[in-house]
């Protein structure tokens, strides 16, 4: 299992100055946000190429939805999320984190045809086994994140996702497991990830609080023995942010990363 970290936590003024503030403090990936992503592909690959910390994955964010009623929505969600499956090629990072959907369905109850939740799932599907062949012919993973009850109705639990997966059929569909999400949703985190097994492609790793692990009472040791009893091998991204702030402080992570790193490391 390799550590990884979001950009926006890691000290640094220059993308350079990030790339290695991220190899001190040993991380092996950084995890990029899709937003202004495409002006950066160059220099992102131009910086990698001499560094050891390589681009781990890209979170799409709250971009498009592909769940959106309107279908021009959805089909400039479907060519956004592909334009960026293949940067994620480009960069030689594993794949695109995609949130389907935020807050509330937007597709009405057409019951007693179907309710808007049986609605969205077979449109999920039909959508995500065009964007797996995509995914395929470029090489790299759409990865489903579920989410808690608070940000998103739909995929909330691992079970959720891996049900998404299993009907798509595509090993270019896979899911994730959210520790601060799980600690909301799951009532085991580890069974719920021993059940996921082959299908958690990529993992955030954030505290119960979404504050820094070791600042919560998440139960990181069990967590990351299941992980390693499902044979997962692959990054593990920091994901955090401080209750109250719009937005991750970067002083505040310079001085506070290195004790969260410590504390994992015990587990790894």
């Amino acid at each position: 299992m390799k550590l990884a970290i979001q950009e926006d936590m890691l000290p640094g003024e220059t993308l350079a100055e990030q790339f290695k503030n991220a190899e001190q403090l040993g991380f092996a990936g950084i995890e990029f946000w899709s937003f202004g992503l495409e002006d950066r592909v160059e220099e992102i690959k131009k910086t990698a190429s001499t560094s050891p910390v390589k681009p781990s994955t890209i979170c799409y964010g709250r971009r498009r939805c592909l769940l959106h009623p309107e279908r021009g929505e959805r089909e400039a969600a479907m060519a956004e999320i592909e334009r960026y499956l293949q940067i994620a090629a480009e960069l030689g990072a594993v794949g695109l984190v995609v949130v389907p959907i935020f807050g509330p369905p937007l597709i009405p109850d057409l019951s007693p045809l179907a309710d808007s939740i049986e609605l969205e799932k077979r449109l999920l599907i039909e959508l995500l086994g065009e964007l797996g062949r995509h995914a395929e012919s470029v090489g790299a993973v759409l990865i489903l994140e579920s989410l808690n009850r608070y940000e998103t109705h739909l995929l909330r639990t691992l079970e959720d996702a891996v049900e998404v997966c299993q009907a798509v059929d595509s090993p270019y569909v896979q899911t994730m497991a959210d520790l601060f999400h799980m600690s909301i949703e799951e009532a085991d985190i580890s069974a719920s990830i021993e059940k996921a097994g082959e299908h958690i492609h990529h993992v955030h790793l954030a505290d119960s609080n979404r504050k820094l692990p070791g600042l919560g009472h998440t139960d990181f040791a069990a967590a990351f023995a299941a992980l390693k009893g499902i044979g997962y091998d692959r990054y593990m991204t920091l994901e955090c942010g401080e209750p109250g702030q719009n937005a991750p402080l970067k002083g505040y992570y310079a001085q506070e990363l290195p004790r969260s790193l410590d504390f994992l490391r015990k587990f790894l």
